[in-house]
């Protein structure tokens, strides 16, 4: 099994909008504004576009876009 490792946020932001269905709501700064539309509700999660995320940022950053780890790593 692979696990994760740093990744820019450009890198993150690609793949939640491309593999994931999220899109960019806004922006401010360097802060990347994404949303989903669930049955359950929208899903919302902010990720920085930073150069390089920290795993501790990309793992919070998937706990509230209720994506696994495992699902993740395949597209990295």
């Amino acid at each position: 099994m692979a696990s994760l490792r740093k990744i820019s946020g450009s890198d993150c932001i690609r793949i939640l909008c491309n593999k994931f269905g999220f899109y960019a709501v806004r922006q401010k700064g360097s802060h990347v504004v994404l949303r989903k539309e669930t049955p359950q509700g929208s899903i919302g999660v902010v990720v920085p576009n930073h150069e390089e995320l920290k795993i501790g940022t990309i793992k919070d950053i998937l706990r509230k876009a209720q994506i696994s780890e495992e699902k993740f790593v395949v597209f990295l």
